[in-house]
Protein backbone atom coordinates (compact mmCIF):
# COMPACT_ATOMS: atom_id res chain seq x y z
CA UNK A 1 0.00 0.00 0.00
CA UNK A 2 1.60 3.28 -1.07
CA UNK A 3 1.74 6.22 1.29
CA UNK A 4 0.03 9.43 0.24
CA UNK A 5 2.27 12.46 0.63
CA UNK A 6 0.95 15.23 2.91
CA UNK A 7 1.23 17.74 0.03
CA UNK A 8 -0.94 15.59 -2.25
CA UNK A 9 -3.43 14.84 0.55
CA UNK A 10 -3.76 18.55 1.28
CA UNK A 11 -4.21 19.30 -2.43
CA UNK A 12 -7.03 16.72 -2.64
CA UNK A 13 -8.64 18.15 0.50
CA UNK A 14 -8.52 21.68 -0.92
CA UNK A 15 -9.95 20.63 -4.30
CA UNK A 16 -12.86 18.85 -2.62
CA UNK A 17 -13.45 21.73 -0.21
CA UNK A 18 -13.50 24.19 -3.10
CA UNK A 19 -16.01 22.12 -5.09
CA UNK A 20 -18.14 21.56 -1.97
CA UNK A 21 -18.24 25.33 -1.38
CA UNK A 22 -19.54 25.80 -4.93
CA UNK A 23 -22.15 23.03 -4.65
CA UNK A 24 -25.83 23.49 -3.99
CA UNK A 25 -26.25 19.74 -3.47
CA UNK A 26 -27.80 18.23 -0.35
CA UNK A 27 -24.66 16.10 -0.14
CA UNK A 28 -21.87 18.60 -0.97
CA UNK A 29 -18.86 16.45 0.00
CA UNK A 30 -19.79 13.39 -2.07
CA UNK A 31 -20.89 15.64 -4.90
CA UNK A 32 -17.57 17.50 -4.64
CA UNK A 33 -15.57 14.25 -4.94
CA UNK A 34 -17.55 13.35 -8.06
CA UNK A 35 -17.03 16.87 -9.46
CA UNK A 36 -13.27 16.80 -8.83
CA UNK A 37 -12.98 13.42 -10.53
CA UNK A 38 -15.23 14.55 -13.38
CA UNK A 39 -13.21 17.69 -14.04
CA UNK A 40 -10.00 15.65 -14.03
CA UNK A 41 -11.66 13.09 -16.35
CA UNK A 42 -12.72 15.71 -18.87
CA UNK A 43 -9.24 17.23 -18.97
CA UNK A 44 -7.14 14.06 -18.83
CA UNK A 45 -9.30 12.01 -21.22
CA UNK A 46 -8.13 14.36 -23.97
CA UNK A 47 -4.63 12.94 -23.46
CA UNK A 48 -5.16 9.41 -22.18
CA UNK A 49 -8.64 8.65 -23.53
CA UNK A 50 -11.64 7.66 -21.47
CA UNK A 51 -10.36 4.12 -21.00
CA UNK A 52 -6.95 5.36 -19.84
CA UNK A 53 -8.51 7.71 -17.33
CA UNK A 54 -10.94 5.02 -16.11
CA UNK A 55 -8.06 2.59 -15.68
CA UNK A 56 -6.04 5.04 -13.59
CA UNK A 57 -9.07 6.01 -11.48
CA UNK A 58 -9.93 2.32 -10.99
CA UNK A 59 -6.43 1.64 -9.69
CA UNK A 60 -6.62 4.68 -7.40
CA UNK A 61 -9.98 3.46 -6.11
CA UNK A 62 -8.59 -0.01 -5.45
CA UNK A 63 -5.73 1.48 -3.46
CA UNK A 64 -8.05 3.90 -1.63
CA UNK A 65 -10.43 1.06 -0.67
CA UNK A 66 -7.56 -0.63 1.16
CA UNK A 67 -7.19 2.52 3.28
CA UNK A 68 -10.85 3.48 3.65
CA UNK A 69 -13.47 0.69 3.87
CA UNK A 70 -16.28 3.25 3.41
CA UNK A 71 -15.40 3.22 -0.31
CA UNK A 72 -16.31 -0.47 -0.67
CA UNK A 73 -19.46 0.21 -2.71
CA UNK A 74 -17.90 2.82 -5.00
CA UNK A 75 -17.11 1.70 -8.54
CA UNK A 76 -15.65 3.31 -11.65
CA UNK A 77 -17.89 3.06 -14.70
CA UNK A 78 -16.40 2.33 -18.13
CA UNK A 79 -16.63 6.02 -19.04
CA UNK A 80 -14.54 6.99 -15.99
CA UNK A 81 -17.37 8.37 -13.86
CA UNK A 82 -17.97 7.23 -10.29
CA UNK A 83 -20.90 5.11 -9.21
CA UNK A 84 -21.90 4.94 -5.54
CA UNK A 85 -19.81 7.90 -4.39
CA UNK A 86 -22.92 9.40 -2.77
CA UNK A 87 -22.86 6.47 -0.31
CA UNK A 88 -19.78 7.84 1.48
CA UNK A 89 -21.64 10.86 2.86
CA UNK A 90 -22.46 9.23 6.18
CA UNK A 91 -18.80 8.43 6.88
CA UNK A 92 -17.43 11.94 6.46
CA UNK A 93 -15.23 13.13 3.64
CA UNK A 94 -12.02 11.19 4.40
CA UNK A 95 -12.82 8.47 1.85
CA UNK A 96 -13.26 11.01 -0.90
CA UNK A 97 -10.06 12.81 0.01
CA UNK A 98 -8.16 9.53 0.02
CA UNK A 99 -9.57 8.59 -3.40
CA UNK A 100 -8.66 11.93 -5.01
CA UNK A 101 -5.26 11.97 -3.28
CA UNK A 102 -4.51 8.44 -4.42
CA UNK A 103 -5.43 9.40 -7.98
CA UNK A 104 -3.15 12.46 -7.84
CA UNK A 105 -0.33 10.31 -6.41
CA UNK A 106 -0.64 7.91 -9.34
CA UNK A 107 -0.72 10.80 -11.76
CA UNK A 108 2.48 12.23 -10.22
CA UNK A 109 4.07 8.78 -10.42
CA UNK A 110 3.24 8.29 -14.10
CA UNK A 111 3.57 11.78 -15.56
CA UNK A 112 5.44 13.75 -12.91
CA UNK A 113 4.69 16.50 -10.43
CA UNK A 114 5.11 19.43 -12.85
CA UNK A 115 2.53 18.04 -15.31
CA UNK A 116 0.15 17.13 -12.48
CA UNK A 117 0.51 20.63 -11.09
CA UNK A 118 -0.24 22.16 -14.49
CA UNK A 119 -3.35 19.99 -14.90
CA UNK A 120 -4.64 20.93 -11.44
CA UNK A 121 -3.86 24.61 -11.94
CA UNK A 122 -5.45 24.55 -15.40
CA UNK A 123 -8.72 23.25 -13.96
CA UNK A 124 -8.61 25.16 -10.65
CA UNK A 125 -6.52 28.30 -11.23
CA UNK A 126 -7.72 29.75 -7.91
CA UNK A 127 -6.04 26.90 -5.98
CA UNK A 128 -2.22 26.88 -5.80
CA UNK A 129 -0.80 23.75 -7.42
CA UNK A 130 1.72 22.74 -4.74
CA UNK A 131 2.52 19.46 -6.52
CA UNK A 132 4.69 21.46 -8.95
CA UNK A 133 7.25 21.83 -6.19
CA UNK A 134 7.07 18.31 -4.81
CA UNK A 135 10.52 16.76 -4.64
CA UNK A 136 11.20 13.03 -4.88
CA UNK A 137 12.70 12.89 -1.38
CA UNK A 138 9.45 14.30 0.05
CA UNK A 139 7.50 11.43 -1.53
CA UNK A 140 9.36 8.58 0.20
Amino acid sequence: MSKISPVIYDMARRLIAFEASQSKSSNPNANAVALVCDKLRIDLAKLAGSAGFASLLSRALQMAKAKEPALKDVEVRADGTLDGIDMIADTGDNGGIILVAQFLELLVTFVGAPFTGRVVHGIWPQIPADTTYLKDEERS
